[in-house]
């Protein structure tokens, strides 16, 4: 990884400044970035430029890839987080500023609100992490940061404040995809988990089957063509007049343990389509109408409810759930179908974003995993919601690629024009895979991650 800099253009920049910004010059340049291939034996990864270039204080500040400690910084969308981990996976702190009252406040995400919150402690949270790993920014071996996808009003304060520090202390800095680091931290949880893989990656804002096939190389297989499952999720907690305090997700599975599953006959997304894409936003109509059907009000929360009202509401929650979980359900299978054909030796699905906490989830995705005699690998609840854990390992592992950028200016300009990604695609589409529906839509800002490696690597010499 490196800057935009001419003498630094053999290597991706996944962080960069564009102090005269083109998109037409920007995405010629990002065409001919080049990732660094592993070094047969490394002790240190370098950077594009020659080593002999490299700095006493940088060489210093490297290490050696057994003994790896990088600050991970994640500010995505609604969470404020930073963690140190350490390259041989321990965790030597984690801290996450919650946005839930502001949740609660909005019914949801609220860009330029979650931005100045983010702003108000990400100062404070990056200290707090130092300190429990009671370590200095000089202990640190670089500094890693999710710059996409994500909303580019929160991304932006999680990449000044990692390039200032980074800047400051003369570290190396890794920018980190989003939905990768989602993936690669089952890899911190469970070591045994190697590479081909198969991956659902479920939150707010995502739906995503990914063949995970090695560390930057990523297979599409699905991904929702509107809604994501956590969106759904939220808002029939918004309107059945839950607690948003807690997120929807967790709400609407604690007062789906009161209902009846069978009580609504909700129709299963998608069921004429047979490819491996998501699709939300009709069982999210179908709950409304319920609703309104049933005359709930959503302004009388549930905690102040009839016992009649609360279980009609409960009956909504459980049979939504059922069937948004029973679409989950039939696009991993034949997502596992498809995997298969491709790389016949995987033998794990991991599950993992803020949905993967949900217990049911996990437990029906279980007897599919089971049926077809692979794994099912989740990170706990607390590595599975935004975490600044999943950002410094995904820093580490590719650290260890020789996939960073050398430290930036420690005098750059705060009104810097930052390379933010928040539409970034993890991995090209499978053929049976796309969706013409989505493909109209959607806006492809940024080539995918992996086909940047891909396309870097064939032109190494």
């Amino acid at each position: 990884m490196a800057s935009l800099a001419p003498t630094l253009s053999s290597t991706i920049s996944r962080l960069t400044n564009l102090h005269k910004p083109s998109l037409h010059s920007a995405m010629t340049t990002l065409k001919n970035f080049q990732f660094q291939h592993k070094l047969s034996k490394p002790t240190r990864p370098f950077l594009s430029t020659s080593p002999g270039s490299l700095s006493a204080q940088m060489k210093s500040t490297l290490g050696s890839d057994d003994d790896l400690v990088v600050l991970g910084i994640e500010t995505s969308c609604d969470d404020t987080a930073a963690a140190v981990v350490r390259s041989n996976g321990e965790i030597l702190s984690q801290v996450v500023s919650s946005q839930a009252d502001l949740l609660a406040q909005y019914g949801g995400v609220a860009p330029k609100m979650a931005e100045e919150a983010h702003s108000q402690v990400i100062d404070q949270v990056v200290q707090e992490a130092l300190d429990k790993a009671k370590l200095s920014e000089s202990d640190l071996s670089a500094v890693a940061v999710t710059i996409g996808p994500g909303l580019s009003l929160c991304l932006r304060v999680g990449v000044q404040k990692a390039r200032k520090l980074a800047g400051t202390y003369a570290l190396p800095i890794v920018g980190v995809h989003h939905m990768e680091a989602h993936a690669l931290v089952a890899r911190l949880v469970h070591r045994e988990l190697q590479f081909p893989f198969l991956a659902l990656l479920i939150s707010g804002g995502h739906n995503l089957l990914v063949l995970a096939r090695d560390l930057g190389n990523y297979i599409q297989l699905g991904t929702t063509i509107d809604d994501a499952i956590g969106e759904a999720y939220d808002k029939t907690a918004k309107w059945l007049g839950l607690d948003m305090r807690k997120s929807g997700g967790p709400a609407v599975e604690e007062l789906a343990c009161e209902g009846d599953a069978d009580s609504i006959k909700f129709k299963v997304p998608m069921k004429q389509h047979k490819d491996c894409n998501f699709s939300y936003a009709g069982l999210k109509t179908q709950v409304r109408l319920a609703i309104e059907s049933g005359n709930i009000n959503p302004g009388i929360l549930v905690s102040s409810a009839t016992s009649e009202d609360r279980k009609a509401r409960a009956n909504i929650a459980a049979s939504f759930q059922r069937v948004a979980v029973l679409h989950l359900e039939e696009k991993c299978e034949r997502a596992i179908e498809w995997a298969s054909k491709i790389e016949p030796s995987i033998k794990c699905l991991v599950v993992s974003g803020g949905v993967a906490s949900n217990q049911y989830v996990r437990a029906q995705l279980n007897q599919i995993v089971e049926k077809n005699c692979l794994q099912l690998v989740c990170p706990p609840p607390k590595l599975c919601t935004d975490n600044g854990v999943m950002v410094a390992w995904t820093g580490i592992e590719h650290f260890r690629m020789g996939r960073f950028d050398p430290p930036p200016p420690a005098d750059e300009p705060e009104d810097a024009v930052l390379d933010l990604r928040p539409r970034w695609p993890l991995g090209e589409e499978y053929a049976e895979g796309r969706s013409e529906a989505r493909s109209i839509r959607r806006a492809r800002i940024h080539p995918s991650l992996t086909s940047l490696i891909q396309a870097s690597m064939q032109q190494q010499p």
